[in-house]
């Protein structure tokens, strides 16, 4: 399954970071945004839930078929590989240019935090729902499993994605959150 995801190579970490147990993970994680919400964030911190221009868009096209649209504080998606948050970026992307008309680029956020920090980073199994309709995230990931050598079986994650330890969520599918708003003292832009 290709993804059509074309990773600038300054970003592909998998190579250091994937092993056959999974990502690698550390006190650096990384975060997908878009250039056109980076300013914002390295001058306040990453706020949960907070894409303002795409939070707007929705409550108006919820109010225009007549329903109602309550904000969720949503945690702060993080990852441990520069390559996957790319994947993530492209997605904002997608979502600000079809919901707001904005065309933007993909942007990366490294992310350090102390220790105490990190012990509060948690593996995603939210993302449960979206790896059951055979997201095209686990084609990219399948392609970088392949790309390393290491054995990526999509079909027994898709039938056991409920059942699988929690922490696979996070060292073999890459996929953390963090519950707090992040300062931007622990932020820096990642150039690609």
């Amino acid at each position: 399954m290709s993804t059509e995801i074309h990773t600038p190579e300054s970003l592909i970490d998998s190579k250091d970071l994937l092993t056959d147990d999974g990502f690698k993970t550390s006190n650096t994680w990384y975060h997908g945004t878009t250039c056109g919400l980076t300013p914002a964030i390295l001058a306040d911190g990453l706020k949960r839930s907070g894409d303002n221009d795409l939070n707007q868009a929705t409550k108006k096209a919820m109010a225009t078929i007549g329903n109602n649209y309550t904000e969720r504080k949503e945690p702060i998606f993080l990852t441990q590989s520069k390559e996957l948050a790319y994947y993530w970026a492209k997605q904002k992307v997608r979502a600000r240019l079809l919901h707001t008309g904005k065309d933007e680029q993909p942007a990366i956020l490294e992310v350090t935090l102390n220790e105490a920090e990190n012990s509060n980073v948690k593996p995603d199994v939210g993302a449960a729902v979206m790896l059951l309709d055979l997201n095209p995230y686990m084609g990219y990931l399948e392609e970088i499993y392949q790309a390393r050598g290491l054995a990526f079986d999509l079909d027994a994650i898709q039938e056991n994605v409920v059942t699988m330890d929690r922490n696979d969520y996070l060292n073999v599918l890459g996929l953390a959150y963090y519950e707090k708003d992040i300062s931007p003292e622990s932020l820096n832009s990642v150039k690609f």
